[in-house]
């Protein structure tokens, strides 16, 4: 698994999509937050409170994520190098999870730089410190069991197609579905006395679950079970393909 991670995170740095990445979610997350007028801006909110930024921060993993996956498998059944992958001394696994980790680990370190925030308003509080640390840990908690299953999804769907384009369409779409589309269906009155079954489906109810501060092993199982879920369908694709 690490020659793969390695390798991994070696092609994320040694082009400019790692750099990317990470500057593209500081700066629209620095924008909205800091700069431009309107309701997510902290400075305008009149308290310490970073509930604009993990609203924020989903919505653009979204779109960041799959561009990070696109190519985890695409490019290698594109270019035949998946071939060459078999003749080595790895199992699936050991380069499924090399290359869900490398993603991953991309995502983690744009996510980072973003505890700044949380000290800037430590600073910011009247007084200073007045800033609720427990949920601000548990939606920095959520945040990162967020950008496992996005990972995994678009780990998944970079099997389904060897365009690239097309594989991040379809993390894209599988994304906003599992995260909003569920509590969408809820909203509108569909099922009756389910909906509430259905909302639960989906990844935001258990996202901003965990983001209250309160860790229930509902939630925590829940995102394992949708991140190995998504790992096991890569498997199973990768099984077909030989």
């Amino acid at each position: 698994m690490l020659p793969i991670l390695k390798k991994e995170l070696i092609s994320f740095f040694s082009s400019p999509i790692g750099y990317l990445v990470i500057a593209v979610y500081l700066v629209i997350n620095g924008l909205f937050l800091w700069i431009f007028e309107g309701d997510y801006n902290i400075l305008h909110a009149g308290f310490s409170d970073l509930s604009s930024y993990f609203f924020l921060a989903p919505w653009i993993f979204i779109f960041l994520i799959p561009a990070i996956t696109m190519r985890s498998f695409s490019d290698e059944f594109n270019a035949g190098t998946i071939e060459i992958l078999r003749t080595k001394p790895l199992t699936d696994w050991q380069l499924i999870l090399g290359k869900f980790f490398g993603a991953l680990i991309l995502a983690v370190l744009a996510i980072i730089p973003t505890l700044i925030y949380v000290f800037s308003l430590y600073q910011l509080g009247n007084p200073i410190g007045n800033i609720n640390i427990g949920t601000t840990i548990g939606s920095f908690l959520g945040l990162l069991f967020l950008a496992n299953a996005y990972t995994a999804i678009g780990i998944f769907s970079s099997t389904l197609s060897n365009n690239q384009i097309v594989s991040f369409i379809i993390a894209v779409f599988s994304s906003f579905f599992l995260f909003y589309g569920f509590e969408a269906l809820a909203t509108y009155n569909l099922f009756g006395n389910s909906d509430y079954l259905i909302q639960k489906i989906g990844m935001n109810s258990h996202y901003s679950s965990i983001g209250k501060g309160v860790l229930d092993t509902q939630d925590l199982l829940y995102f394992i079970s949708v991140t190995a879920f998504f790992l096991f369908l890569t498997k199973l694709r990768i099984q077909h393909e030989k």
